[in-house]
């Protein structure tokens, strides 16, 4: 956890493994501490567009892969924002693995909030977090979560979500996400659903943010 300049936003990533309540961590911090005040990125948005390959060549594609993710456009618009200045954020379509046309605008605030399962791995990235939160679930509750989000949310079958998870999701969470728990600077386990250590979170952000006011 780096000093804070009073004019520097502050950037807080929350990562962990799929399913493991990042994103409900993610959106409580929102509620308690107030949109006005947040920027909010999710690694999610930023795949990268394959709407040029085949169906047949997109369902080869390692999704779990930092390779998967378009990391250097969000490293550039997190130093954006950090200098105050909006940014087009991808809106990404998992039901076409593709890219929308439109974009989001988010604009610069005192916080900027980062999101995803794979912030933690890269140094480029992780080096620009003042704050790391991981949200540590276990293994068979993140899978069932997924399995639920997939089927009702992409449109996927049973079988291709296990299929997937049992080929990339599992190894990849074992080679890039669960190692990179050890640059966290407060874990938080129990996934979403710790309302004491997401009430600690908050307050703690919105003190920092007392102080840079």
């Amino acid at each position: 956890m780096r000093a804070q300049n009073s004019d520097r936003p502050i950037v807080i990533g929350v990562a962990g493994g799929t399913g493991s309540g990042k994103t409900t961590v993610s959106h409580q911090i929102l509620e308690r501490v107030g949109h006005k005040h947040i920027a909010y990125l999710a690694h999610d948005s930023y795949y990268k567009d394959l709407s040029t390959l085949s169906a047949e060549d997109r369902a080869r594609i390692n999704y779990d892969h930092p390779d998967s993710l378009d990391t250097p456009l969000l490293i550039e618009h997190i130093k954006r924002l950090i200098d105050h200045q909006p940014v087009d954020v991808p809106i990404y379509d998992f039901t076409c693995d593709c890219r929308r046309e439109e974009t989001l605008r988010v604009e610069p605030h005192p916080i900027i909030l980062v999101e995803g399962i794979l912030i933690f791995s890269e140094r480029a990235l992780r080096d620009l977090l003042d704050i790391k939160i991981f949200v540590d679930t276990d293994a068979d509750i993140r899978f069932i979560r997924r399995l639920k989000r997939d089927i009702e949310e992409r449109g996927r079958t049973a079988d291709s979500v296990i299929e997937q998870y049992l080929m990339t999701v599992r190894p990849m969470h074992l080679k890039f996400v669960e190692p990179s728990k050890r640059y966290a600077d407060v874990i938080v386990p129990e996934g979403g659903y710790n309302w004491v250590a997401i009430d600690m979170i908050a307050d703690r952000i919105r003190s920092m943010l007392a102080k840079s006011d």
